[in-house]
């Protein structure tokens, strides 16, 4: 274990080729997120802020065991010292709370094709944010990709009478996340062990204030919301683990295809699990936004093999 997580904290750690070990940390961080929506649904009761804080809190444990494992808490001492380190941190911290509120709330208000199709349109928003924020030039390929992703949105907006929001918004939050977090001049696991430590004293107050008042759900609603709260900590944290592991180990076309996979697994359980309604208008928004997919992967595999 300490070899893998060392993997992944080494940050200048950049693979030629692809790796058996690295393509299976990855694949199953992908299962877990994918199949995430049906564990959130069971929690479905309890209202997002609350769930999303107990994740926060039961996270901290687990990635610091990962941390003293890979003795590096020597790098959260030095971060800590750091006011620019802790902005940022805290910057990054605020837009993930934003997409696990998101999420979390989706799942729960029967909106499970809206955080899939979020993850989706989320790579295709990355590429437009390098553009506009970081000045990178954009392919014909991606232009094209983009701007199918867009009609997608606006057959959505038609069929619903509004934007998306909550795709916007799961698609937005995680693409600033990722433009943020390369600000943050330390270890992926090191970097998200700092953020729910930033984020834990509020919920913990959060969670007490919540029981104080009656409305919480851990210890007073039965033994198996305890449980399942507890847990949100370990489905939060190991996948996060997993792909950290993963990322270092595979080249940034096959982490690219790859990262479909949860949101297509997503689909499947909205449609055929949920039973959310899937009409027409949102066959063919999906037609479009896989078609945006296909653009956009096949791109990025050509550039890779030139």
């Amino acid at each position: 274990m300490r070899h893998m997580a060392t993997e992944a904290s080494d940050a200048t750690t950049q693979p030629s080729g692809d790796t058996s070990r690295g393509f299976f940390f990855a694949l199953s961080a992908y299962l877990l997120w994918g199949f995430l929506p049906l564990y959130m649904k069971a929690l479905a009761h309890i209202p997002a802020a609350e769930v999303v804080a107990h994740r926060i809190v039961w996270s901290v444990p687990i990635a610091g065991a990962v941390l003293l494992w890979l003795r590096r808490t020597g790098d959260i001492r030095v971060a800590l010292k750091s006011r620019r380190t802790l902005a940022m941190a805290c910057l990054t911290a605020s837009v993930l709370t934003v997409n696990w509120g998101l999420y979390v709330w989706a799942i729960g208000n029967d909106r499970t094709l809206e955080a899939a199709l979020g993850y989706y349109i989320n790579p295709l928003f990355s590429v437009f944010l390098g553009a506009v924020v970081l000045g990178e030039a954009l392919s014909r390929a991606q232009m094209a990709a983009i701007a199918l992703a867009v009609v997608a949105v606006a057959i959505l907006t038609w069929e619903s009478g509004g934007l998306p929001l909550v795709s916007l918004g799961i698609a937005t939050s995680w693409g600033f996340y990722a433009l943020f977090k390369k600000t943050l001049p330390i270890g992926p696991a090191q970097g998200f062990f700092l953020e729910i430590l930033i984020l834990c004293l509020p919920c913990i107050g959060y969670i007490l204030w919540l029981g104080t008042r009656g409305q919480g759900h851990f210890g007073e609603t039965g033994a198996a919301d305890v449980w399942l709260l507890l847990a949100s900590g370990l489905v939060t944290a190991v996948p996060l683990i997993l792909y950290a592991n993963g990322a270092k180990l595979l080249r940034l076309s096959t982490i690219g295809i790859m990262q479909y996979i949860a949101p297509t697994i997503v689909f499947v359980i909205a449609v055929f699990v949920f039973h959310e309604p899937f009409s027409t208008l949102r066959a063919v928004a999906f037609g479009f936004i896989w078609a945006a997919l296909i653009v956009y992967s096949w791109s990025m595999y050509s550039n890779s093999r030139r």
